[in-house]
């Protein structure tokens, strides 16, 4: 339920908050909420991929980029994520998600998200995504002439450029 009440703060939230550009990041704020917590009393490892989700949306709202995936019946799909904890979250603290794109290549698009509590960053998440049509994956070229972009992507960093290729040699198996 806790959730569901941090997606309408963020739906509503877009509706105040100045829209945004193609490469400028988004800064949601949260709380840690005692469903939030592990056994140990910090925030539970799973709940920074489902906390990552809204501050995705948060972006793609104040880019505008949802009525075009309407209009298109575009759906985003997360395909892999990583994510490194190097500090954790206490109950009741207050915490920023900060998300903004990294860079794409022409199928997939690369998210950086870094929480912070205090001032210092406590985990950094990277997320490779991309959008999904009636005819199967959009390329980012067809996106970006959707959003008027004429923007090459910035230039891939080493860690996600090494995070790409280990995802392309190294696929799951199924079992």
């Amino acid at each position: 339920m806790n959730l569901f009440f941090r997606l309408i703060k963020v739906l509503l939230g877009t509706l105040w908050r100045a829209p945004l550009e193609l490469l400028d990041e988004s800064v949601v704020e949260f709380r840690v909420w005692p469903s939030d917590l592990d056994v140990n009393l910090h925030m539970t490892n799973g709940r920074y991929l489902a906390l990552m989700d809204l501050g995705r949306l948060d972006l793609i709202l104040r880019m505008g980029m949802l009525k075009h995936m309407i209009r298109r019946r575009w759906r985003p799909v997360a395909a892999s994520a990583a994510i490194r904890f190097r500090r954790s979250l206490r109950p009741f603290q207050k915490f920023r998600i900060r998300t903004r794109l990294v860079c794409w290549d022409e199928r997939w698009i690369f998210f950086e998200q870094r929480f912070e509590c205090e001032g210092r960053w406590v985990a950094r998440g990277l997320i490779r995504a991309l959008l999904r049509g009636g005819t199967g994956n959009v390329p980012t070229a067809e996106i970006l002439a959707v959003m008027r972009q004429d923007l090459a992507s910035p230039p891939m960093p080493e860690s996600v450029a090494l995070w790409r290729e280990s995802e392309a040699r190294a696929p799951i198996e199924s079992g």
